[in-house]
Order: C-alpha cells, then structure tokens, then sequence
C-alpha cells in the first residue's frame, strides 16, 4: 500500500532531475519516512475509525483493530506514529520551506475529514476526490519545494498539478477498487462510497476512463514538448491496468473473485508511478 505515499516525492526528484536541478537526497529520504509514517497513521486511524460503524467487522478481515482485537492500541499506536510522522515533516520544512509543512497538515487533515467523526466524508462518496488533491497537488509541490535547494518564492502550484495529476488519478483508482468487494457490507452501515452508489456495473466501467485518464494526463506534456519521450515509461503500469478492466468487467457481481481488485491498481499505480518518475529523470539522456 505503501507506493501511494511515496510516489508524489519520487516523481517530483524525477523532475528536478529531468530540469537539470539538484535533489537534496538527504530531504529525499526524510521525506520519504515521513510519508510512509503518515500513510501509516491513515491506515491505522481508518481502521479505528471504521470499527466504531461497524464497516469492517465482515469486509476487511486484514483490519489492524480485527486482528488485534485491540481498538484502544491501535488508536494510540496511530497518534504516534502521526506524531513521528510530523515531527519529521516539520524537520524537511525547517530545512527548505515552512509551506512543506503546511501543504502536508492539509494532506493530513483531508485524510481526517475522510474517515474520521463527525465529518466521515467518505461515507458520502467524497473519499475518491479527496484522495485526488491529497495524493496530487498538495502532497506533489510539498514534494518539489523540499527537494530544492534554493528558496522557494511561491508554492510550484503549476508543476504540481502537471506531475501530481495523473500518479493521483492511479492513487483514486486503488481507493475506487477497494469498494468493490463489500458494496452489501458498507451499505449495510450507511458508507455510501461511489461504487454502493452506482451499483458495481456501472462503477467497473469507470475504470477504463481512471486508466486512460491517468495516461491523459502524464502522455499531455510529452505532446506538448514539456517532457521527454522517456516520460511514456509511465506506460509500463499499463498491462496491470489492462488486467484489472477485465477482471472488473467480467466478475463485478462476484465479490469472491475480485477482492484482489485494489491490488491489481496498487499495480497499475506503482509501476506507472516508478516508469514516470525514471523516465523524467532519463530525459536529460536524449539531449546528450
């Protein structure tokens, strides 16, 4: 699961580096621990969160809470590992922009507002479009101002919205394809995420349109001469892509056969993510 926290930081240094830009490798690393703490604190939070409903108690079997029987640990586990979590983003801010920090407490509060009372928006159906700016623009210029060495007049708003939208438009799709399987469980507790919205027909062929979307997004700036061929390596993701769309197709009403569907976009979305972020970063590689 860990791949979406870390992409936007991945990809931003495949930028720097296809700009001919110095990354601070050591920003890099801290970055990238307190990314993975914090998504860790989202998972861990959501499941505390979802055992107070009820949601999880049949769906989600590999919840931490169902596991351990233990809601009461789990909740202070994820206040601390939040707590670490900040604590190291605040040190990436102090040594290139206070906005990094500010750009991630706004990540972390829509990830509050998601799952968390009284708000609970992704039992609105509002969880796939918060991931989209939490794991796009926000998370993505966080990324970029803290990898650059000089200061930073202004939040990059332009780039992050170049680089973060299509690798978000993946992100999306593994939180949409997580719903599939337990569309009887979470109507049941009142989550009405798209997918329990539209009935899962409907909702299986939107997943084209978040595969092509994200393409879209990444192919746009090579067509226009913004990237370098290389950044079509974001293709690789494609064949899992490919698989999951049949999958989807074919078993939708079958929660049995696609239980593994947030797994196939986990796929999709990684090896999109990684042949995206190396192929900017292969791009000064044609000028030479």
């Amino acid at each position: 699961m860990y791949s979406v926290a870390v992409m936007p930081v991945l990809i931003a240094a495949g930028w720097r580096l296809q700009q001919g830009l110095v990354v601070r490798v050591d920003q890099l690393l801290l970055f990238l621990l307190a990314a993975v703490l914090l998504l860790a604190w989202e998972n861990l939070a959501n499941d505390v969160f979802d055992a107070e409903t009820g949601v999880d108690l049949e769906g989600k079997p590999h919840s931490v809470v169902n596991l351990t029987g233990r809601r009461d640990r789990v909740a202070a586990l994820a206040n601390g590992v939040l707590l670490l979590g900040l604590l190291l983003m605040a040190l990436v801010a102090f040594r290139s922009d206070a906005a990094v920090l500010a750009l991630v407490l706004a990540c972390c509060g829509i990830g509050y507002v998601y799952q968390g009372p009284p708000f609970r928006l992704g039992y609105r159906g509002l969880g796939e479009p918060l991931c989209w700016l939490a794991f796009g623009p926000l998370a993505t210029a966080a990324a970029v101002m803290a990898l650059a060495p000089e200061g930073t007049a202004q939040v990059p708003w332009r780039a992050a919205l170049e680089l973060g939208s299509g690798p978000a438009l993946a992100t999306t799709l593994v939180l949409f394809c997580s719903h599939f399987h337990q569309v009887e469980e979470d109507a049941a507790h009142g989550k009405r995420s798209p997918v329990v919205r539209m009935g899962t027909g409907p909702a299986a062929a939107l997943v084209p349109w978040f595969v092509a979307g994200c393409l879209a997004f990444e192919w746009a700036p090579v067509l226009v001469g913004h990237w370098p061929l290389t950044a079509l390596l974001g293709g690789l993701g494609l064949p899992a892509g490919q698989a999951l769309i049949r999958l989807l197709r074919e078993h939708h009403r079958e929660p049995e056969r696609i239980v593994g569907s947030k797994f196939l976009a986990l796929r999709f979305q990684a090896l999109n993510g990684l042949g995206l972020a190396l192929g900017l970063a292969l791009g000064p590689l044609l000028q030479r």
